[in-house]
Order: structure tokens, then C-alpha cells, then sequence
């Protein structure tokens, strides 16, 4: 499958953060010039959901990976805005519970896969196991592996994560990932907001400056694993994200596009079938209150 976009985090191994912008490549288009772009979109999209439904081979899954204040949530909720709820799905994955550290790490977001027709979302998803475990190794104490402190470990991870991919793509379900990328200055701008805005006070929380004290080890993580991961098949896209009616149009975008190059159709009747229609027809026709 080809992706036509400029952030597309390409698989030979040499993507680099720090020459990654977090504003748009492009001049972006005044603020009622994006809403309407992203209008269209979102119009497109929904279509598109009800053929990926009516269609039922395929599914479509969307991870959402960033850091605080990015704007998953808000991209999520403006994206997705015209699906049909009966056909997608949002997870949100925080620290495991008792039960799903019982599993194994991938076990709880594998239960959460979309089904076949549907849109699945991972505001946040195993990738976790590559980024705040990596950066807070002291996490992995409580998954009691039998086997952890060894030199591949965080290799076998990425291994099994293109393992886990390939398999989805391979039974057609088709995987997008996308990191929002912000910058440090401007999540500052938004902790700020978030800290003097009364109806925004919920949204912050003690935790979010912890993981901005080690900015540098997460962007370090980042980085291997869009290096790791980002396949042909299942592909990252990191989207500048200080702008953020500019990052939701280029998700919405790459969305769209990937369902219109999917091979859906709505199902056929037989010539049988269509035969009786005409009887269906008369026989509700012929109704009496």
C-alpha cells in the first residue's frame, strides 16, 4: 500500500527527531480554510466507514502516540466526528491492571483489536512498552518476567510489535500509527493554559511534568522505535503537531486516502435474490394497519 504524505516515517532505519519539524512543511492555510479542508474529509471518511462496514473483509486500526498535551484526544474527537459509533471503537490504555499484568504485555490491547468492518483507536497502545517502561525501566518489576535482563530484550520487544503487525495486515487489518509531534516550548504554552483556565484544570495532572523533566530520554525512545517499527505495510506518520488544526486535517488525510485505496464494495445480491424483490415489494405494499 502507498501513502501519499510528507511525514511518513520511512522503514530503513534513519529517521531523525531532531530534523523533524513540529510545525507544518507547508505554508498551512488560515484557521476557516483547515476547518472546511477538514469538513470535507471528515464527510469522506464517514462514507467510506459505512463501505468498510457494509464490506466487512477489512478493518482499520489508529494508534495515537504522543506526549502530554499533543492533542490525541482532541484529534480523535475531530477526526472520527462523523463515523457511526456502531462501527468504531476507542481504547484508552493507562497503567495495567492486576488481570492484565497477568498476560503477557500485548494481551490487553490484542483483546481490543477492531473486528472486521470496524475502526479501532488506541489513544496511546503497546507502544507503551517501548516508551515509559524504556524510560521507567523499574515498571518491568511488576510484569514478573521470567527473563528480562538481558542485552536483546528491548530488541525482541520491536520484534515482537513487527511480528504482532504483520500478522494484523496480513488478515487485513490495516494498521496506521501516528505520533503527534509537539514541541517542548509549546506543551509548555499548553500546561500553562491547562493550569490557569478553570474548565481546564481536570486535564492536568502532577505525572505530566514528571515525564517533561525527562523529555530527552522520551524523545530518545521515540526515536529507536519509529526506527524499529515504521514498516511498509505498517507505517508511522509523525504529524507536526503545535498547530493543531493543521495536524488533524494531515490525520484525517492519510485516513481517508487509505480507505479509498482499499478494495471495498458494498455486498452483491444474487439474481435469485433480486428476483423476490418484487414480491417483497408487493407483500409491504400490501399491508393493512
Amino acid at each position: 500500500m502507498k501513502f501519499d504524505s510528507p511525514y511518513i516515517v520511512p522503514s530503513d532505519g534513519h529517521y531523525s527527531i531532531a530534523d523533524a519539524s513540529t510545525k507544518p512543511l507547508e505554508k498551512a492555510s488560515d484557521k476557516k480554510a483547515l476547518e472546511e479542508e477538514l469538513a470535507q474529509c471528515v464527510a469522506g471518511i464517514s462514507e467510506l466507514q459505512r463501505k468498510l462496514y457494509a464490506d466487512d473483509r477489512f478493518s482499520l486500526l489508529l494508534v495515537f502516540q504522543a506526549m502530554d498535551a499533543a492533542g490525541k484526544d482532541g484529534t480523535i474527537r475531530a477526526v472520527m466526528s462523523g463515523v457511526n459509533p456502531a462501527g468504531c471503537q476507542v481504547s484508552s490504555f493507562k497503567s495495567p491492571s492486576d488481570e492484565e499484568l497477568e498476560h503477557d504485555w500485548l494481551w490487553r490491547t490484542a483483546k481490543r483489536l477492531p473486528e472486521r468492518g470496524r475502526i479501532g483507536i488506541f489513544n496511546r497502545s503497546y507502544y507503551e512498552e517501548v516508551l515509559a517502561v524504556k524510560v521507567h525501566p523499574e515498571f518491568l518489576a511488576s510484569q514478573r518476567l521470567p527473563r528480562h535482563e538481558h542485552k536483546k530484550f528491548w530488541d525482541e520487544r520491536y520484534e515482537s510489535i513487527r511480528d504482532h503487525e504483520k500478522h494484523l495486515t496480513r488478515n487485513g487489518t490495516v494498521v496506521l500509527k501516528f505520533w503527534l509531534n509537539v514541541s517542548k516550548d509549546e506543551q509548555k504554552k499548553r500546561f500553562l493554559k491547562r493550569l490557569t483556565t478553570p474548565e481546564k484544570y481536570w486535564k492536568f495532572s502532577k505525572s505530566d511534568l514528571t515525564s517533561r523533566e525527562r523529555w530527552d530520554e522520551y524523545m530518545q525512545a521515540y526515536e529507536k522505535l519509529l526506527n524499529e517499527t515504521s514498516t511498509k505495510d505498517a507505517p508511522w506518520f509523525a504529524i507536526p503537531a503545535d498547530n493543531k488544526r493543521y495536524m488533524r486535517l494531515q490525520v484525517a488525510r492519510i485516513i481517508e486516502q487509505t480507505l479509498e485505496s482499499l478494495p471495498l464494495r458494498y455486498p452483491q445480491k444474487s439474481a435469485d435474490e433480486i428476483a423476490l424483490f418484487e414480491e417483497h415489494i408487493a407483500r409491504l405494499n400490501g399491508e393493512t394497519d
